[in-house]
């Protein structure tokens, strides 16, 4: 057979890998987050999943999006950006919706000022400003405020973006900061794992394919000529991904005594 025969079947196979690996690219990202999704609502317990997670994830893709506005970057990386953050405020809303189910009078906290109602015979007024203290961030009662923070924060850097468009140098640093905070993902659940000293509650599964779809990700920037602080923050990722995992292994076969959280209770608090 002549060496051009097999070009009518080596294209469509080719374009089908090539719209495989977008796929891969823009809804492999979701994928371990659904285990986790289902063990919070079978369980209507979230305490072993740090919703700092959903925050890194929320300001690595918001700032990913406003990269691409400075330096164009391949569709699929940018569908998956905002995939990803349709994904974690559904995290986000489950994840208030059981903490705030199991807390019974807990003082309400919120981003913005808000109706006191729910308060005002129990105790005093709230605050009439924005509840900006670093103990009860991303720690807030009601799902709308996570999305009035993000909107803000949206608001601000896109603001700020389209100021320094022009600014090559702002826009390669947004980039490293968009894909250096995605690095920084696992993190929270890293140092969530120290101080618990147990992985418990948390899915192993989610970790997993945190790793898999890393280096999955990390390999397609490579071979794809993506940006190059895409490729050196996937391989930091890998890596955090990996200490994870050991984390698993010494907490399973090495069980340790539990840090007691009496004293921070409120700092402590993954919700």
């Amino acid at each position: 057979m002549e060496p051009g025969g097999l070009e009518w079947l080596l294209v469509p196979m080719q374009q089908l890998v090539s719209w495989g690996a977008a796929g891969a690219m823009m809804f492999g990202g979701v994928v371990p987050y659904i285990p986790q999704y289902r063990d919070i609502r079978r369980t209507q317990n979230a305490e072993g999943f740090s919703t700092y997670v959903c925050l890194v994830l929320l300001v690595a893709n918001i700032l990913r999006i406003l990269f691409w506005f400075g330096r164009h970057f391949e569709s699929p990386l940018l569908w998956q950006s905002i995939i990803m953050i349709i994904t974690m405020l559904l995290m986000l809303k489950l994840c208030t919706e059981v903490r705030v189910s199991n807390e019974l009078n807990v003082k309400r906290r919120s981003f913005a000022a808000a109706d006191s109602k729910d308060e005002e015979i129990k105790a005093p007024p709230k605050r009439s400003y924005l509840d900006f203290d670093l103990n009860y961030f991303w720690h807030w009662s009601k799902f709308t405020d996570y999305v009035q923070c993000v909107l803000t924060f949206t608001g601000v850097t896109g603001y700020i973006t389209y100021l320094w468009l022009d600014s090559s140098l702002f826009v390669e640093t947004l980039g490293f900061l968009a894909v250096f905070t995605e690095a920084m993902l696992g993190v929270p659940q890293l140092y969530r794992n120290y101080q618990n000293r147990s992985t418990e509650g948390m899915s192993i599964k989610m970790v997993l394919m945190w790793t898999s779809g890393d280096t999955f990700k990390t390999v397609y920037f490579i071979l794809n000529q993506a940006p190059f602080q895409f490729s050196i923050c996937g391989l930091l990722q890998v890596f955090v991904d990996i200490a994870i995992l050991l984390q698993v292994y010494l907490y399973s076969h090495y069980p340790q005594k539990p840090v007691s959280h009496t004293a921070h209770p409120a700092s402590t608090k993954a919700l």
